[in-house]
């Protein structure tokens, strides 16, 4: 009989030391201010709304989603408007978005979900927001922060490719629990969409390291050392429409 495979033991939540917290909180400094338009960049206007463009904007592009909510929310102004939508119909609103069935899904029954257990009201808290179909920690903490203004850590690709690469990961048994260790309650907002745009932007899968603003507080050992030619001659870095709330 085979040996059984040992076990891994989560890794334990540990104290940063004041260099790295002192690393952390320069990689923040200059991250916001290459960064100036941080916070979220999907519209909206009620937490319904965020929570439901969240939905819509799994693997797809953010700009993609703020096209089709702009008629979408013309058209369903609450959760029985989504409880109600009649098959086909939602999925056909929403089709631009990809994966339109499985998202209409989600749609219905996180809308059945505000309406039986909350009346009808987007819940304000990790709890609440988290026994929703479809919301995850990711997706609650997006609404958490954006919507109202409670302190909480996103962790999308992004967020989790710059912790990675800055070494961030490390102070506690996930990336989310290891930023939120790292920084101090005040600017997990913040970090978040700092981290999210510098992946957008610059940190991307293949990073852009000879403009990085932080290039000098980064460990990576697999840091690019030229610009790819599309980008030497007009680099652009794109930069977020104005119209999304900033967190309050």
């Amino acid at each position: 009989m085979p040996a059984r495979p040992k076990r891994q033991k989560p890794r334990a939540t540990v104290r940063p030391d004041s260099a790295l917290r002192s690393r952390a909180r320069k990689i923040l400094n200059r991250l916001a201010k290459a960064h100036p338009d941080w916070g979220p960049t999907l519209r909206f206007s009620s937490p319904l709304e965020l929570l439901v463009a969240t939905i819509l904007a799994a693997q797809a592009q953010d700009e993609r989603i703020n096209e089709v909510t702009r008629v979408l929310f013309t058209k369903y102004r609450s959760p029985a408007d989504y409880a109600a939508a009649p098959a086909g119909v939602l999925e056909r609103d929403i089709k631009a978005t990809g994966f339109y069935n499985q998202k209409a899904k989600s749609l219905r029954a996180m809308a059945h979900g505000l309406l039986e257990e909350f009346d009808g009201e987007v819940p304000s808290d990790m709890d609440g927001l988290t026994r929703l179909h479809g919301v995850g920690r990711k997706t609650a903490s997006i609404v958490l922060g954006a919507a109202f203004g409670v302190p909480a850590v996103a962790v999308d690709r992004h967020v989790a490719r710059v912790a990675e690469r800055l070494r961030l990961d490390r102070a506690g048994p996930d990336i989310e629990a290891s930023l939120r260790t790292i920084y101090p309650k005040k600017d997990w907002i913040k970090a978040t969409w700092c981290f999210v745009l510098h992946g957008r932007r610059v940190c991307r899968p293949t990073p852009l390291c000879p403009i990085c603003p932080i290039n000098d507080l980064c460990p990576y050992p697999k840091k690019t050392k030229t610009l790819p030619a599309a980008l030497r001659s007009n680099l652009q870095v794109p930069r977020r429409p104005a119209a999304a709330r900033r967190p309050r």
